[in-house]
């Protein structure tokens, strides 16, 4: 029976994850005429990211990268080389800076705020810009590619992240009362949260990076091809052989982590971002690494900080949610969350300022 490549990133993460308890963290399997090196261990992932990360810096030529790549140019499926370095640099300088993450923080308040549309043209606008400077090199179709990897790169992760989170806070009410009171003691209950907030909501920031070890949206990160030899925990891997790194297997492995299907926030404490070494990196690594962990990070913190600060939440019945995965690239929730909430009562002013200001 034949498998077309890309289906095996719908259901493969927990599967291969039992295979490799059999095999060892380092396997080289062959899917028809593709040699595959699948990894399942935080020093095998360290070698493909550290030592061998230049070698593991191309994209393999997958039927997606071609349809959703625009012909392979654009940032998330272009070949390792002096286009994908120009595009990197435009995503990590020009649109996912500090600076510009800044600028778009400034433009979301008063968008909330004012209704006032103008940060949605800002991007376009910029990009425009550049296409005016160099037309022959930014045609439509990069500007588009561009765009097509933000939108897709940045919406169903964020929301799939975003809900995840939020179911487990919903399982686990007195982790969602510790983070309403972290919220209430750095903000208060006369303004809203913002962004500068966020790195002083520790406990904020540890749910969500425990929520993204037990639920990665990229259980299998996006697949690496190797441009020449090498080795990988003492076995040769040929050139030409595709890199499937089993994210959900290495941040659910109870042999790195302990209890490591139990929803514990503090196994973060003193961790910087959600990396711990190579044992989480949702995010992925190398030169091929997403590029806007930040954003998510923020933004991610920004709206759950905000509803767990102006609402109170609960479950509908006293039924656990739902915790099974769904079938999907970005690893949705098999049953869509449904909750219940209302507005605190010490948040009643302000959420009836904010709501007659937008009117």
């Amino acid at each position: 029976m034949s498998i077309p490549m890309e289906s095996l990133f719908l259901y493969l993460p927990i599967f291969l994850a039992l295979y490799q308890n059999r095999k060892g963290p380092v396997v080289l399997l062959q899917f028809g005429s593709r040699k595959v090196l699948l990894v399942s261990s935080p020093s095998a992932a360290e070698e493909c990211f550290t030592k061998n990360d230049i070698i593991f810096a191309n994209r393999p030529r997958l039927l997606i990268g071609k349809q959703l790549g625009y012909n392979y140019t654009s940032l998330a499926w272009a070949p390792y080389g002096d286009h994908w370095r120009n595009l990197r640099r435009i995503a990590t300088l020009e649109i996912l800076s500090a600076a510009r993450l800044q600028t778009m923080f400034n433009e979301l308040t008063m968008n909330v705020m004012m209704t006032d549309d103008r940060w949605t043209k800002t991007l376009v606008e910029f990009l425009l810009t550049l296409q005016e400077t160099d037309p022959e090199y930014y045609k439509d179709e990069i500007i588009k590619g561009l765009m097509m990897v933000l939108l897709i790169a940045g919406t169903d992760t964020t929301t799939n992240t975003m809900e995840w989170t939020f179911s487990l806070l919903l399982n686990h009410p007195e982790i969602l009362k510790k983070a309403q009171t972290e919220i209430d003691n750095r903000v208060g209950h006369g303004r809203l949260l913002d962004e500068t907030d966020l790195v002083h909501l520790p406990f904020l920031r540890n749910i969500i990076n425990e929520s993204l070890r037990m639920y990665p949206v990229a259980p299998l990160l996006v697949p690496h091809e190797s441009s020449d030899d090498c080795k990988v925990g003492g076995f040769h891997v040929p050139r030409g052989t595709m890199l499937m790194v089993n994210m959900w297997a290495i941040q659910n492995d109870p042999k790195i982590w302990v209890d490591p299907r139990k929803f514990k926030p503090e196994r973060f404490e003193g961790v910087e971002a959600a990396r711990d070494g190579f044992r989480s990196m949702p995010f992925g690594s190398g030169r091929r690494g997403c590029p806007g962990e930040g954003l998510a990070l923020r933004m991610i913190g920004l709206t759950l900080g905000s509803l767990i600060q102006c609402f109170e939440w609960e479950r509908p019945s006293k039924e656990i949610i739902d915790m099974r995965e769904g079938i999907g690239f970005t690893m949705p929730k098999a049953q869509p969350l449904i909750a219940k909430c209302h507005p605190r009562p010490t948040m009643l002013k302000l959420l009836s300022q904010t709501l007659n200001q937008v009117k």
